[in-house]
């Protein structure tokens, strides 16, 4: 005769436990191996699944695909991602690297674009990576990473919060050894879970393997807080959860009453 209450409790504790252990973000990713310095992938459908989904959690986002800028141009780049908040923004990428081209269906030591011909090619010295700095509120990063972590490097992403301190997120690439995993290609994204989780700006970082690493970014995404599709906010799974607590109680009692009966 308890099973109910007990049912509508666990349900309540897990929607409960939620807000206190609450993610920073929602992450998205997906990953295409390879094994090739000089073949790209003819197709991407996990990393593609990926950003699809990510892309659905959003509305009216634009994408920046680097191919506005002449190959070798090098840091700082003037970002332009059209649809922000029904205009565009402009944001500064800083750090090691520069715009290269590769000709479609080619690689160039694993390294190539998902759509056009141009990439950001970005080095990793030590702690040396590259940032975007948006000069604003985001609540949403997405883009393609291309033969990441082939050589032991593990990709970190550090979001500076806007209301102080930095998230880091670690991307669960693949890591490969000696180029194992060469022309590999994933996508991931990170969209806020509440205001807090705001950032204004982020860091490339790669911990480094046996040996430094070369790879590229591409089709870079963001969206502020308004175009994020509404999730369950903290406060909303309190009240579901309660709710479930006093169908639960309720429904106890009915059946205690029809028992005595």
């Amino acid at each position: 005769m308890k099973r109910p209450l007990i049912i509508a409790l666990v349900a309540a504790g897990a929607m409960l436990a939620g807000p206190s252990a609450q993610a920073a973000f929602i992450t998205y990713f997906g990953e295409d191996l390879n094994n090739s310095a000089n073949v790209p992938l003819s197709s991407t459908p996990n990393a593609d699944a990926a950003e699809s989904s990510f892309l659905g959690s959003l509305s009216g986002v634009g994408t920046e695909d680097f191919e506005s800028f002449a190959t070798g141009t090098s840091a700082p780049l003037n970002l332009t991602f059209p649809g922000f908040g029904g205009s565009s923004l402009s944001a500064t990428l800083t750090g090691d690297g520069r715009i290269k081209t590769v000709s479609e269906g080619s690689a160039y030591f694993g390294r190539y674009s998902v759509s056009g011909t141009n990439t950001w090619r970005a080095n990793a010295t030590g702690d040396d990576g590259f940032g975007v700095d948006f000069g604003q509120d985001i609540a949403a990063f997405g883009f393609y990473g291309i033969d990441i972590g082939d050589f032991g490097g593990q990709l970190l992403i550090n979001f500076n919060l806007s209301s102080g301190g930095i998230h880091q997120e670690t991307v669960p690439h693949t890591v490969g050894s000696g180029g194992s995993t060469d022309g590999s290609v994933f996508y991931f994204g990170a969209i806020a879970t509440s205001e807090d989780f705001l950032f204004t700006s982020l860091d490339f970082d790669l911990v480094e393997g046996p040996q430094t690493d070369i790879f590229s970014f591409d089709n870079m995404t963001i969206g502020e807080l308004e175009q994020v599709t509404p999730v369950p906010t903290p406060g909303t799974l309190v009240l579901f959860a309660s709710g479930l607590l006093v169908a639960g109680s309720m429904l106890w009692r009915r059946k205690r009453s029809d028992s005595g009966n």
